[in-house]
């Protein structure tokens, strides 16, 4: 769904598949603090493949007998991907079962198991680590190189990815319907799922008015300000040459809402109301505020990390770098090329031999 939002610098010239075998798309995440090694919460570094996160948890709430609410992960992984993640499972008063009997069949690794006091809570990872292989490139080669410059020097638009909002934006069409129809009663997980899905597309349609403006790597009086790496914000009472500067380092992004109840950070406890990109979405608003959501803030643009790249002997590019948590690597993509999901082949016995 990236490609249906405004890009920063134009449509791409080079177009590439991506995805054509799992490894080619391989992200690690990184958990950003230290283990205690003691405590009634078990840690797994599991790695998967051809499997998403909810699946790989309801097996492990199967072997343990622990209940999926007591289990926990900080993100969501790709299916069509070999994804590295960490998981925590509440064994107070439990046996530990072999933790083992997960790789029997043969789409998951247990890579590291510790201990800690506390449960994985959503979106406390510091960061996510990729590997991506893009292939059958074909296109402008010169625009190629200069958006993959571009890209590590100016970051893109921080956009929600395809995946927030289902196949072919399934998973939005459902969540207005429910939005439209009152919000009747649903599962917690597709409730979750559903407003999830509504407020990512609120921050893109906000995002997209910022690109299309030329204003989403910068700031603008009255902007919520984001610093870099950190959750800390602060109002942007009057834009000078010193913030304008720390923008344009990426010290500081202006933030966008994720909507729902409460005040923004703004001089003299100023009212929140959203952004005039949301005028034809206000019942959307009063929804998520309906449903008790709170306000909360994500930066307009991403950076990345440790951002390189280079071409292979058989015409592939391969590209790692990393992003905080919470950040697309499709949205940072469509900034270099237009690229199309390709046909996920299947493991050769070797591949399932080596785990890749």
């Amino acid at each position: 769904m990236n490609a249906s939002w405004p890009r920063a610098r134009g449509v791409p010239a080079a177009h590439a598949l991506i995805r054509c075998h799992p490894r080619d798309f391989e992200v690690s995440e990184e958990l950003g603090f230290e283990l205690s090694g003691e405590g009634e919460h078990v840690f797994l570094y599991l790695q998967k493949r051809e499997l998403n996160s909810m699946e790989l948890l309801q097996r492990l709430a199967a072997l343990s007998g622990v209940p999926e609410r007591d289990i926990g992960l900080s993100g969501l992984k790709d299916r069509n991907a070999i994804t590295r993640q960490w998981f925590s499972v509440g064994m107070a008063g439990r046996q530990e079962p072999d933790w083992r009997a997960l790789e029997t069949g043969g789409d998951v690794q247990l890579l590291r198991r510790d201990r800690h006091s506390r449960k994985l809570r959503r979106g406390v990872h510091r960061a996510n680590r990729f590997r991506l292989l893009l292939r059958d490139i074909s296109g402008e080669r010169a625009d190629l190189e200069r958006r993959l410059q571009q890209a590590r020097e100016q970051g893109a638009p921080n956009y929600f990815g395809e995946q927030r909002f289902g196949r072919d934006g399934a998973t939005l069409e459902q969540a207005r319907r429910w939005a439209a129809g009152g919000g009747r009663r649903l599962t917690r997980a597709k409730r979750s799922l559903y407003l999830s899905a509504l407020r990512a597309f609120l921050f893109n349609t906000a995002l997209a008015a910022r690109v299309e403006a030329g204003t989403w790597d910068t700031l603008c009086e009255g902007d919520v300000c984001i610093l870099h790496g950190t959750r800390s914000l602060f109002a942007c009472e009057q834009v000078d040459a010193d913030l304008l500067a720390r923008a344009a380092a990426g010290d500081v992004h202006p933030g966008l809402p994720l909507w729902g109840r409460g005040a923004p950070p703004a001089p003299r406890g100023r009212a929140p109301h959203p952004p005039a990109a949301l005028a034809e979405h206000l019942g959307l608003c009063e929804f998520l505020e309906r449903e008790g959501l709170e306000l909360s803030w994500r930066p307009a643009r991403l950076l990345a990390d440790d951002f390189c790249w280079q071409f292979c002997d058989d015409g592939a590019l391969q590209l790692d770098f990393a992003l905080g948590a919470g950040a697309y690597a499709t949205a940072l993509l469509a900034e270099i090329v237009r690229f199309e999901q390709g046909r996920i082949q299947q493991y050769t016995q070797q591949d399932k031999q080596q785990g890749t």
